[in-house]
C-alpha cells in the first residue's frame, strides 16, 4: 500500500499480515508514516495503490456501516465536547447496529454492560466523562470500541500522556481482550520497552517504508533501531520477563 500527500510520499509499498489473537505494534520515529498507515487501514484515507483485506475481502467495497461493525478505532486524543455520562459514551459504540431512531435492544444493552465490565468502568457508568482521570477516560474509549464488537482494533498511541500505572493497565487490558476475543489488534506505539512486553510482532517504519517486520525479538535489535532512530542503543533481555529491552546510549554520529 502507498499514499502521498500531494507530491510527497508518506507511505510506500507497505505490506503485512496480522492474525486473530495477535497484537502488532507499529513503531518508528516521528514522521515515519505510522499514523497515516493506521488511517489508511481504517479507511479514513484512501490509498494511492494497494488495499486492506479482512478475511480475504477488500474493505474498500464495504459500506461504512459494515466497516464499523468489523473495525474499531481508538484515537490518540478524543475530544468530547458535551457532558455525556460514561454509559452514554459506550452506548455510542452500538450505533453501527441501530437505525436512525431505533432504540437499543436487550442484546445491545448486554454488549454495553459487557464492554464496561471488561474495561473495569461499570462502577463509573453514571459519571460524567469530564470528571474522569486520563486513564479512566482512555478505558471508556476502549470500551466504546469494544461495544462495536470488532474483529479488528486499531489504536494510535493508546497510552500517550498516561502515567506508568495507567500505561500498564491499558496494555494488560488489550492483551487480555485480544486473546480472549480473538481480536486483530494493531497499535501505533512509541514506548518500545512497554510495547515489547505486550506485542507479538513489530512493524518498524522509516521514512514511510517498512524497515523491518517480524517477531518482536527479530525486529528489536540494536542494528535495526540504531539505523532507524539514528542513535546508538544496546538491546538486552529483560531478566524478569525474557523480553527485549532497549537502552539508548546517544546520538549515532555515523548517521
Amino acid at each position: 500500500m502507498s499514499f502521498s500527500y500531494g507530491p510527497s510520499p508518506v507511505v510506500q509499498d507497505v505490506s503485512f499480515t496480522v492474525g486473530a489473537g495477535e497484537i502488532l505494534g507499529i513503531i518508528g520515529p516521528n514522521g515515519s508514516g505510522k499514523t497515516t498507515l493506521l488511517k489508511l487501514i481504517s479507511r479514513l484515507l484512501v490509498p494511492d495503490q494497494g488495499k486492506v483485506l479482512i478475511d480475504g475481502q477488500d474493505t474498500s467495497r464495504w459500506s461504512h456501516r459494515s466497516l464499523a461493525r468489523t473495525m474499531a478505532v481508538v484515537p490518540q486524543e478524543t475530544q468530547i465536547h458535551f457532558d455525556f455520562t460514561v454509559e452514554e459514551i459506550v452506548e455510542m459504540g452500538r450505533s453501527p447496529y441501530l437505525g436512525r431512531f431505533e432504540a437499543m435492544s436487550k442484546y445491545d444493552r448486554d454488549v454495553v454492560i459487557a464492554a464496561m465490565e471488561a474495561t473495569s468502568i461499570l462502577p463509573l457508568a453514571g459519571r460524567s466523562i469530564r470528571e474522569l482521570s486520563g486513564g479512566e477516560r482512555q478505558r471508556v474509549i476502549v470500551a466504546r470500541a469494544l461495544a462495536q464488537e470488532p474483529q479488528v482494533l486499531l489504536l494510535d498511541e493508546p497510552t500517550a500522556s498516561l502515567d506508568i500505572n495507567h500505561e500498564v493497565e491499558i496494555f494488560e487490558l488489550l492483551r487480555t481482550l485480544t486473546i480472549q476475543e480473538g481480536l486483530v489488534t494493531i497499535a501505533v506505539l512509541h514506548d518500545l520497552n512497554l510495547a515489547a512486553e505486550y506485542c507479538d510482532h513489530f512493524l518498524l517504519m522509516s521514512q514511510g517504508r517498512v524497515a523491518a517486520t517480524g517477531m518482536v525479538e527479530e525486529v528489536m535489535t540494536a542494528d535495526n533501531l540504531s539505523s532507524v532512530y539514528g542513535i546508538d542503543v544496546v538491546v538486552y533481555e529483560n531478566f524478569l520477563t525474557g523480553r527485549p529491552h532497549v537502552q539508548a546510549l546517544g546520538r549515532n554520529q555515523d548517521r
